[in-house]
């Protein structure tokens, strides 16, 4: 069969053929490509994804190329797309993508993820509608709606020289997710077939399209986390990790208001956060180029005395993510909404201590008081409703990071169970993560809609 896949980033074996940066990015779909490379499919695959504007041949809308050998070469497609302002729908890519189409004539377009305009487009070009499957990442939809994670109103209305200046103020960084969740729903709308993982989206892409086939599949997660297993002696003591903390969803705020209470507890507990640090103010152009987002954090860490507990790690590739997870004492989601993170998934897979957010479709990968701790996280909806409440008052704030702090000490104040928590956990992942299982179910996915 041949199947055309729509991915949201060039895939590293692509991306070195283009003489491309490598993505540490949606691993799990390059485990899926190198099974299809390994020739036990039986799959013809073709790859199509956005690039940069200048690496297309002047005059020509797309830029093709392959990789592999033999019967298991793979064809890819670049196509130009300015993902950085994923909120604008370019009507230049059906043209792209119907060229990309007509040469491959696929019997199944599998399109990964609804972030993206190409997704939109492709959705639209294509005119099987039954052989369109598309696979839910996140949803921009619910995305919108959580954003702000119970930031005080001043915050979200802050704007500093440099939200300013990028029109990009924490309004417009949420007005930009309902505007890519508009695109996102009408995509779920033209599809035929839906891939996830979650009773979350399951229930709310069901509503938005109640024709389409949902197949249940799980991801495969990076080569790296695979094998390592965490061990109590040689982890850093009390040290806490989160793999991200660069903008309100991922709920880092939560965490330096909660670690006060930790310290109490646990004075030698400490945060390491993954990515580059918002909070940088040694230089000039480090302070010029702080977000409110930003601002407000470093607030936090000098109002509290938290500045020599908490560390940003910057980027790291995945052997680094991995050994991060294992040095570390505690992983830790608090963000205000996820469909099925793969850092936790990463975490579990590594027998990692974890304690996370309940939002969105966690506690579908997730059990509560089995795998970890799960605490009540951020409530948007049915709380932004109440008479009288402030959505993104300090009370809320308050109680979300009050229940995050009483989780972590919980978890540290008994080894015994946090030990049969992490047996647990990695159990879970190991069938979860199953990369053969999930190879195959998504052949029989294919098999099903053909």
């Amino acid at each position: 069969m041949k199947v055309l896949w729509l991915c949201n980033i060039a895939l590293p074996v692509c991306a070195r053929r283009l003489g491309m940066e490598a993505s540490n990015k949606e691993g799990w779909v390059s485990g899926m490509a190198e099974a299809v490379l390994a020739g036990r499919s039986g799959i013809r695959l073709s790859i199509a994804f956005p690039l940069p504007g200048d690496m297309i041949p002047r005059g020509q809308r797309i830029r093709s190329g392959t990789v592999g050998t033999g019967e298991t070469e793979i064809s890819f497609y670049g196509f130009p797309e300015d993902v950085g302002h994923a909120e604008k729908y370019d009507e230049r890519l059906e043209p792209a993508l119907q060229e990309i189409v007509s040469i491959v004539e696929p019997d199944i377009v599998h399109c990964f993820g609804t972030e993206y305009p190409h997704t939109l487009a492709m959705c639209r070009i294509f005119p099987r509608k039954d052989r369109l499957l598309l696979g839910i990442q996140g949803l921009c939809t619910l995305y919108a709606e959580s954003y702000y994670a119970n930031l005080p109103k001043r915050v979200i209305r802050s704007v500093t020289l440099r939200d300013w200046l990028k029109r990009d103020s924490l309004r417009r960084q949420q007005e930009k997710f309902a505007l890519r969740g508009r695109m996102e729903r009408e995509a779920v709308e033209l599809a035929g077939n839906l891939t996830g993982r979650t009773h979350w989206d399951r229930i709310h892409t069901g509503s938005w399209n109640p024709r389409a086939r949902y197949h249940e599949m799980n991801e495969s997660l990076r080569s790296e986390f695979y094998g390592p297993v965490w061990d109590p002696q040689h982890c850093e003591p009390y040290s806490i990790f989160l793999s991200q903390g660069d903008y309100p969803i991922k709920g880092l705020h939560y965490m330096l208001l909660a670690l006060p209470a930790i310290l109490k507890e646990y004075p030698e507990a400490r945060v390491l956060v993954a990515g580059n640090s918002l909070v940088a103010c040694d230089t000039l152009k480090q302070r010029l180029k702080r977000s409110a987002y930003g601002k407000y954090l470093r607030s936090l860490l000098k109002k509290q005395g938290l500045e020599d507990k908490v560390t940003f790690l910057g980027k790291l590739d995945a052997g680094q993510m991995r050994d991060r997870y294992l040095k570390s004492s505690l992983f830790v989601c608090c963000s205000s909404a996820e469909n099925s993170p793969n850092s936790l998934g990463e975490a579990m897979l590594l027998g990692v201590p974890c304690v996370s957010a309940d939002v969105g479709g966690i506690s579908s990968i997730f059990t509560g008081d089995v795998d970890g701790i799960l605490y009540k996280g951020f409530s948007g909806g049915e709380e932004s409703g109440r008479q009288g409440h402030d959505p993104g008052g300090e009370e809320e704030l308050e109680a979300v990071s009050g229940r995050l702090a009483e989780a972590v000490i919980r978890m540290w104040r008994d080894s015994a169970k946090r030990d049969e928590y992490c047996r647990n956990a990695r159990a879970h992942a190991l069938r979860t993560h199953d990369r053969e299982r999930n190879y195959q179910k998504l052949v029989e996915i294919y098999e099903k809609i053909l």
